[in-house]
């Protein structure tokens, strides 16, 4: 049978501001139609609190159509539960692969990796994370959900701690899909943290970047 490779995805990254070799690593995951310019924004509110980490923002596998200069881990027409299950599962090869490259590259384990997703890059974390072999550090989702709640019951999931954010007044992934992934994750036995910003839509307030960079501190320690 032929074995077919993964495509290589990569974008923008950031060294550790110590200047020393890595201890750590955060990989970034943009939402739909965005691409790894956008959250490798993120790293200035963080970087100062793990000098030790480098941060890896990586363009997802596909062009989106209609998104200039924007990439899709998988095509949305909505967000029907089968088709969100089906399009992560496809997706999850290439980001395992980048997250093998990248460890290896640098000389680093999973606990020493943690994963944080915006919107489609929140449900490829939460799909990919729990399937590696080994546990990652942790991860952290911004505005997103679960790509497939069914797979939770799979055999041999690690858990590692998580983090969910959400804005309440979100009018793209709904307040009650934040609801449902928490209770889904708790119920299957995942350390579930979590935070709700009141009249906040689709995006990361001060409140949430606050949040992550304590969570991503304690959690790569």
């Amino acid at each position: 049978m032929t074995q077919t490779t993964p495509m290589t995805i990569d974008g923008p990254r950031v060294a550790p501001a110590s200047g020393a070799a890595p201890t750590s690593m955060v990989i970034l995951l943009h939402g739909y139609g965005s691409n790894g310019e956008d959250l490798i924004g993120l790293v200035p509110y963080w970087r100062d609190a793990l000098p030790g980490t480098v941060f890896l923002s990586p363009n997802a596998p596909e062009v989106c159509p209609g998104a200039f200069g924007g990439y899709q881990w998988w095509a949305i027409s909505n967000l029907d539960r089968s088709a969100r299950a089906a399009g992560a599962a496809r997706a999850a090869p290439v980001l395992d692969a980048f997250i093998d490259a990248q460890l290896a590259r640098y000389g680093l384990s999973e606990d020493r990796l943690a994963l944080v997703g915006f919107s489609q890059g929140t449900m490829m974390a939460l799909q990919v994370g729990p399937r590696r072999r080994r546990a990652l550090a942790g991860i952290v989702g911004y505005s997103g959900m679960l790509a497939d709640e069914a797979g939770l019951a799979e055999a041999g999931l690690t858990k590692p701690p998580i983090l969910l954010v959400h804005g309440d007044a979100d009018p793209m992934i709904p307040i009650a899909a934040f609801h449902q992934a928490k209770a889904a994750l708790a119920g299957h036995g995942f350390a579930v943290e979590s935070h709700v910003s009141r009249g906040l839509g689709h995006s990361i307030d001060a409140a949430g970047l606050q949040l992550g960079e304590r969570f991503l501190a304690r959690v790569l320690g």
